[in-house]
């Protein structure tokens, strides 16, 4: 693998560690702005409302401009957001430095997952996604007992201290080790393709939304998503409420269950280079059958603990292969992979509120285990019904195969 996936991966880190520290951090910063829990929980859902719409806006902007140059600039917008966080004098300032930092979230997973698929062989560039997202994955991991950490040691200021040097350190990285024009055109020699030139301008871009494939992948892209998290939203309750696990037990579980997102999103980017369509059913099969099982076994603490870790794996191993799957369709238009960012912050969003109606309705603690499964079922027929028309003729014409 390049050089520059190190540097792609490290960004990824980075983003992933600002965007998962701050629920370590909440009651400290709470108390240092004297503002309630609820102001506080801003910092996240506003976080998470800047990373769809920064996805579309900001690749649609910056449409013309050459792809390294866009990371770099995203890198340096996320720096910059960190840094208002951290010198951050009053709540509104905090507050506009996580959206500052947020906006770059998605323009860089969905620009930085086409760089990564430029800079290797074709068949091998689901795992070339698969290792830019290893970033975001160990942040999942490490995000909130790290934030938590250094918080409790040396206050929660020096958390976006450590995460703006991780910025710099990325931005170094990519300017350094990611080829100048990687992404922005390939070498037919390589692809021997006659669609490897990406297109560019915001037409073209938008031109790209006319391939019914690129909607089929965003919407199980979106209900995949939604059905994962809206089950991990309120996990800690099945835990605590239904497993009979402690309150301090659930910062384990979730790490186990981000261990499985690290070992599922590398799995799922050799499976997908293997064979993308099947891969995909298969684990969004999986991911489906794992919540059902889960809901009928959370009573069980061993069981418990091996569920959530194959939550984890069946839930991020479909994701290099989506990745890669709409961008194919979408010939390598950058406004398509950010889409598919947006999309996933939609599922998430979508799958909590499904999620949190059915513990609202009284159907407890195991509800949003069966409902996320119910979402997830739907993902693979949308899957289903996206491979068979992309084997057809007219599909494989269109598509360049």
């Amino acid at each position: 693998m390049p050089s520059g996936l190190v540097a792609l991966a490290l960004g990824g880190f980075g983003i992933g560690l600002t965007e998962f520290l701050i629920a370590g951090l909440l009651p400290q910063v709470a108390s240092s702005f004297a503002v309630s829990e609820a102001a506080a929980g801003w910092l996240i859902s506003g976080y998470a409302l800047s990373v769809a719409i920064g996805a579309i806006a900001l690749t649609a902007a910056t449409a013309r401009l050459p792809r390294k140059g866009i990371l770099v600039g995203l890198m340096a917008l996320f720096v910059i957001g960190n840094l208002l966080s951290a010198l951050a004098p009053s709540y509104p300032v905090m507050l506009l430095g996580r959206i500052v930092a947020a906006l770059c979230h998605g323009s860089f997973f969905g620009i930085g997952s086409l760089v990564a698929s430029s800079l290797v062989a074709p068949e091998k560039k689901s795992r070339a996604v698969a290792v830019m997202f290893a970033g975001l994955t160990v942040a999942n991991v490490l995000g909130v007992p790290f934030g938590a950490l250094v918080g409790e040691r040396w206050g929660w200021r020096a958390a976006f201290w450590a995460v703006t040097a991780i910025g710099v350190l990325a931005l170094a990285g990519i300017v350094a080790l990611v080829p100048g024009w990687a992404g922005q055109a390939r070498s037919p020699t390589v692809t021997g393709r006659s669609d490897s030139i990406p297109p560019s301008g915001l037409r073209a871009q938008f031109r790209a939304f006319r391939s019914w494939q690129v909607w089929l992948t965003l919407t199980a892209t979106a209900l995949s998503y939604g059905g994962m998290f809206g089950a991990f939203s309120y996990i800690a309750y099945t835990f605590t409420e239904v497993g009979g696990f402690s309150s301090t037990d659930v910062a384990w579980l979730l790490m186990v269950y981000g261990v499985g997102l690290v070992v599922g999103n590398l799995v799922g980017g050799r499976a997908a280079d293997r064979d993308r369509d099947r891969a995909l059913v298969l684990a969004l099969l999986g991911l489906a059958i794992t919540l059902a099982v889960f809901g009928l076994l959370a009573g069980s603490a061993t069981a418990s603990v091996i569920l959530v870790f194959l939550m984890g794996l069946s839930g991020f191993a479909s994701v290099p292969g989506m990745i890669t799957r709409v961008t194919d369709f979408a010939h390598g238009a950058a406004l398509a992979a950010s889409a598919n960012v947006s999309a996933s912050n939609l599922g998430n969003a979508l799958g909590a509120w499904l999620g949190g109606l059915a513990i609202t309705a009284g159907l407890g603690y195991t509800a949003p285990l069966y409902v996320g499964a119910g979402i997830v079922l739907i993902s693979v027929i949308v899957m289903v019904v996206a491979a068979h028309q992309a084997r057809s003729p007219a599909q494989q014409t269109d598509h360049g195969m």
